[in-house]
């Protein structure tokens, strides 16, 4: 999850007079027509904000393929200067992010010896389509790894890491994960979603229920309960101390729930720049590596 996560107060997307704004036309729909009250409070919640407006490449040696998926296409960077046979790890950021805050991660990886991949998921990026969900991002981790895999690791940040560990757990083959600034349940974006617009106490609920009718996956498969039950990679969690947009307990929870995960505290790094950090960077180069030799 960057720069603002899913249930992020509306004041800090949206200017006031556009959150009032937005806050009264979906209270004014949910008490005329409360089907239609949470259809228009789901879009919304769906769509990554600020708004992709300006789409950025990754300078050479990085350059992108895109491949369909669900209606839209997903964006992959890759970097030229890799020759085959390298073990492929794939790098994906979180919401309202894009792969380019992840550059450092890949680079520093490149350089010892992995094939990096960088994922925009839908609605991110230079992905196409305007909204997203934490299941897509699931779906989306597989769609590329059936494309470049097998893989030998996937680092993944906030929003994404929970869909990183919902896709080891539903089976996609990888030996390695390092999560980055988990956030805590899905469900709870839901209730700040709902309280940040001053929305009835009943749409978190609603809106839980479209959502997995739509995407036909519970949102309890997004819980570390279920991952513990299925994930036993081993595992890095880097978390800052003092996170202020995913708390540190989120990732000690996720780490604790866990059999394999071992959790790396940063002090002073930020729920973002935790992504560009040098020393982070490494602790995620030295977690894929493992056992394995440079190449």
């Amino acid at each position: 999850m960057s720069p603002q996560p899913i249930g992020t107060p509306a004041s800090t997307v949206y200017d006031n007079r556009t959150a009032q704004a937005l806050g009264a036309g979906l209270r004014a729909i949910d008490r005329l027509v409360p089907p239609l009250g949470t259809r228009a409070a789901f879009r919304l919640f769906c769509t990554p904000l600020p708004w992709k407006l300006a789409r950025r490449k990754l300078p050479a040696p990085w350059s992108t393929v895109t491949w369909p998926f669900e209606g839209v296409s997903l964006a992959v960077y890759h970097r030229s200067d890799i020759p085959p046979g390298r073990p492929v790890v794939l790098v994906v950021h979180g919401w309202a992010g894009s792969a380019t805050q992840l550059r450092p991660i890949g680079d520093a990886l490149a350089a010892e010896g992995f094939n990096p991949r960088l994922l925009d998921f839908p609605g991110h990026g230079r992905s196409r389509g305007w909204r997203s969900t934490l299941p897509q991002f699931s779906r989306a981790i597989y769609a590329v790894a059936s494309r470049v895999g097998p893989l030998h690791a996937v680092v993944a940040h906030s929003l994404g890491a929970l869909a990183a560990l919902h896709a080891a757990g539903s089976g996609l083959s990888v030996q390695r994960l390092v999560l980055i600034a988990p956030p805590a349940s899905p469900v709870t974006f839901l209730d700040v979603f709902a309280g940040s617009f001053r929305l009835a106490a009943s749409l978190p609920q609603r809106m839980r229920q479209h959502i997995e009718r739509a995407e036909g996956v519970s949102l309890a498969e997004f819980e570390p309960d279920w991952f513990a039950a299925r994930v036993a990679q081993p595992t890095l969690v880097i978390h800052d101390e003092h996170d202020r947009v995913a708390p540190f307990t989120a990732g000690q929870r996720i780490a604790n729930a866990l059999p394999a995960a071992r959790l790396h505290m940063t002090q002073g790094s930020t729920h973002r720049r935790v992504m560009s950090d040098a020393a982070v960077a490494t602790e995620v180069v030295r977690h894929c590596a493992g056992a394995r030799t440079r190449q």
